[in-house]
């Protein structure tokens, strides 16, 4: 038999490809970076050393009663500071040689493979971004993410230059969803709690998304009653006992979840509060091929200057312990 000894199948017939890119099977939804592109969660800077934000954190005191001729109250007071937040950097390169593409040529290549890489690129840094934002803002190049502006503990620690053991008013909200006696049978009262005590009066600046793990997005399915499940089948007029999961709201929040979430914890953020600053023209910027000068390689930097800010974090809570 000769040496290269492919078989005589594989010497004399193409393969039959199907499909027209590789199949992912590798990246995950995403969702809360995708949940940060809608409605307003994103903010553009044209420059500028820090995002900073303003913050209003203290009532006048100069007003009470007075008496017919009490002198006013003129003390200077200061009820105005602001948050700053440093720029992050996120960032990746995306390779290929000159063989890759002289090989891929013409009628030679089964896919676009330069484009596909790129595209793949692109995935990569949504997944790394979407994992930092999800996280605790460690190591220290990493976004703020939502565990450390959302803290479990939030009567420790400083966000965005301001101590939250000294100032009240900087801690998020903060409840236990743990058991008592069955699965998630706390969930729905603490939920409310959080859901209230993010708002005011309970009707503004109210959340809008809850972001928790998929165990803890089923367990809130699973206490939803019978009933109300069978009505949501009636309307669709089908043999369909559950919820689609992009019905599932809690006073009006999208409740979804995430796979890169903290085990254990539900998110409640608006876009009002919530906010992702970045660059302009530093979103996902990718930059042009370069070829060094001492490989037959070219080479593409994709990067985003941002972080995660909030500019009110007791509109912000996290229920943790889900159980």
């Amino acid at each position: 038999m000769p040496d290269p000894n492919i078989g005589e199948v594989a010497s004399t017939v193409w393969e039959k490809k199907f499909g027209t890119k590789p199949t992912d099977n590798i990246f995950t939804s995403r969702a809360f970076f995708f949940s940060m592109g809608k409605d307003g969660f994103k903010e553009e800077a044209d420059g500028g050393r820090v995002f900073e934000h303003g913050v209003e954190f203290a009532e006048n005191t100069n007003f009470h009663s007075y008496g017919e001729a009490d002198e006013l109250d003129t003390t200077r007071l200061s009820v105005f500071d602001a948050a700053r937040y440093d720029p992050k950097i996120c960032a990746g390169t995306v390779t290929y040689s000159a063989l890759e593409e002289l090989r891929a040529q013409a009628r030679m290549g089964k896919y676009d493979v330069m484009a596909e890489k790129l595209e793949n690129g692109k995935d990569s840094h949504i997944s790394d971004m979407n994992r930092q934002m999800l996280g605790d803002g460690v190591p220290a190049n990493d976004i703020d993410g939502i565990q450390f502006l959302i803290s479990t503990t939030p009567t420790t620690g400083s966000v965005g230059g301001i101590n939250r053991a000294t100032f009240s008013f900087w801690r998020n909200r903060q409840n236990s969803g743990a058991q008592s006696v069955s699965a998630f049978d706390n969930l729905r009262s603490s939920w409310t709690t959080t859901y209230n005590q993010c708002s005011l009066g309970g009707i503004k600046n109210t959340p809008r998304w809850i972001c928790t793990d998929r165990p803890s997005m089923q367990g809130y399915e699973q206490i939803l009653v019978a009933i109300e499940q069978i009505a949501e089948a009636k309307m669709k007029d089908q043999a369909d006992i559950a919820f689609s999961n992009e019905m599932l709201k809690f006073k009006g929040a999208k409740v979804y979840f995430d796979e890169d979430a903290a085990a254990g914890n539900a998110y409640f953020y608006n876009n009002t509060n919530l906010k992702v600053d970045y660059y302009k023209g530093g979103w996902m910027k990718i930059f042009p091929p370069r070829d060094p000068h001492n490989q037959l390689m070219m080479v593409h930097k994709v990067a985003t200057f941002c972080n995660l800010a909030t500019n009110g974090s007791r509109h912000l809570g996290v229920v943790s312990a889900l159980t």
